[in-house]
């Protein structure tokens, strides 16, 4: 049970280092290293509903919509909870953030709640399906 419980904590490190990998590739607009984090087959809804299939068409859209917003922007993408299906695939809720380049709250900026199912592959996890969800306020 000791060994099954160090491993799942390793998973975990793990999984959190790909997703603060997402925020760096965010924060510094870098497409290639954004895009490095998914599975070739993955599937990927944005937080507007667009459906990309495909680590190509992710990285069509990416190249797109990124260079240029994070001007003013700092994000901040925080790992909540972690399900494991089974021992290789990850269902993981995010905290998504945005603030100003100084740290401050964006005044009427809504968080993100992105749940990235993400496999194990030859040892390195990788986004697989993922659904970014704006938090409307109730």
């Amino acid at each position: 049970m000791i060994g099954m419980n160090t491993t799942q904590n390793d998973d975990i490190r793990a999984i959190e280092q790909v997703v603060a990998t997402v925020e760096h590739a965010q924060a510094n607009e870098l497409v290639d290293e954004f895009v490095a984090q998914f599975r070739a087959d993955a599937i990927w809804t944005t937080g507007h509903g667009k459906r990309l299939t495909g680590r190509d068409e992710i990285a069509a859209f990416t190249s797109k919509v990124l260079p240029g917003a994070m001007k003013d922007l700092r994000p901040s993408y925080e790992v909540v909870h972690v399900l494991f299906i089974r021992p290789d695939v990850a269902a993981v809720k995010v905290r998504q953030r945005y603030f100003t380049r100084d740290g401050q709250p964006i005044e009427g900026q809504h968080e993100g709640s992105p749940l990235y199912v993400m496999s194990k592959e030859d040892g390195r996890w990788l986004l697989t399906a993922c659904q970014n969800t704006e938090v409307l306020d109730s």
